[in-house]
């Protein structure tokens, strides 16, 4: 029998989403928020995707992503180009997907240990 450490056991997870309500492992989020496997970072200012354009990328960028999720609401709705192209020029990735699709691909990267940050909108 082979033993492996478990290396999930200190990971935030999105155990739950509903419209205006994230739930983090045990904690509880009404506003957006940009979530790495480590740190869950409350941005309330956000609401809109018009907000974005005042959302300063080094926020997300600090957390060493090699791939962003933007999760847009209930539905997909792509941000400016100018958003954009602030990941493409640090040679990041992003996908634009609604939030609960987001949720699960986070979940599912999480779970492969990759370096994945989402900034989900709820």
């Amino acid at each position: 029998m082979r033993f492996t450490q478990d290396s999930t056991s200190a990971t935030l997870l999105i155990r739950a989403y509903t419209a205006g309500e994230l739930r983090v492992n045990e904690d509880t989020y009404r506003e957006t928020v940009i979530i790495s496997a480590t740190a869950v970072l409350r941005l309330p200012d956000i609401s809109t995707m018009g907000d974005l354009a005042s959302l300063d990328p080094s926020r997300i960028l600090a957390l060493d992503p090699e791939l962003v999720l933007l999760g847009t609401g209930p539905r997909q709705i792509f941000p400016a180009a100018s958003f954009r192209a602030q990941f493409l020029s640090a040679g990041i990735g992003l996908e634009v997907m609604d939030t609960a699709a987001a949720c699960r691909t986070f979940n599912v990267l999480v779970a492969e240990q990759r370096r994945v940050v989402a900034l989900l909108m709820v």
